[in-house]
């Protein structure tokens, strides 16, 4: 009888334990392709599922209308990036967990030029650069450095940024 009330207490437990071993979903390296304009290979015009399918590890998804905070997204907070899908485009902060091919966080204002030519529209703390896909817009801090990146599908005349970026 004792037997079988260990018996009977272990596979409990054994069961238990299985229900607590969950996988994290995970993206692998997010790389940010600021000349192609995507991460990972989405876009930022992509469908939100396709985004979910390709990078499964977001934090909050919301789905794309009117009722929604800016339109809706993808967001993957705890990796510094935010798709915004139904404005069609991506925010980066300088708490991106990822690389990029071109490094442009962290960057002097002063070196933006030469890689970048002139910005097609600019401010005391932010410059939009004309791409081959749409246009990258990049924030300043205070010292002159690059601590947020938007990339966009769309024109500067185009875009309409949600204010809670």
């Amino acid at each position: 009888m004792k037997q079988f009330i260990v018996l009977a207490l272990l596979l409990t437990g054994c069961v238990s334990l299985q229900a607590q071993l969950t996988v994290k979903a995970d993206c692998g390296v997010l790389t940010v392709d600021v000349h192609k304009g995507w991460i990972n290979e989405m876009k930022p015009s992509a469908d939100p599922e396709q985004i979910k399918a390709k990078l499964p590890c977001f934090t909050l998804a919301e789905a794309e209308g009117n009722t929604s905070t800016c339109g809706g997204g993808v967001f993957y907070d705890n990796k510094g990036i935010r798709f915004y899908t139904q404005r069609d485009y991506i925010v980066i902060t300088d708490k991106f967990k990822g690389k990029f091919t071109a490094p442009v966080l962290g960057m002097k204002k002063a070196a933006m030029f030469p890689k970048y030519g002139n910005p097609k529209l600019k401010d005391a703390n932010w410059e939009a650069y004309q791409m081959a896909y749409g246009i990258m817009i990049v924030y300043y801090n205070s010292a002159s450095v690059v601590n947020k990146v938007i990339i966009s599908t769309k024109t500067t005349d185009d875009i309409s940024l949600c204010t809670t970026n």
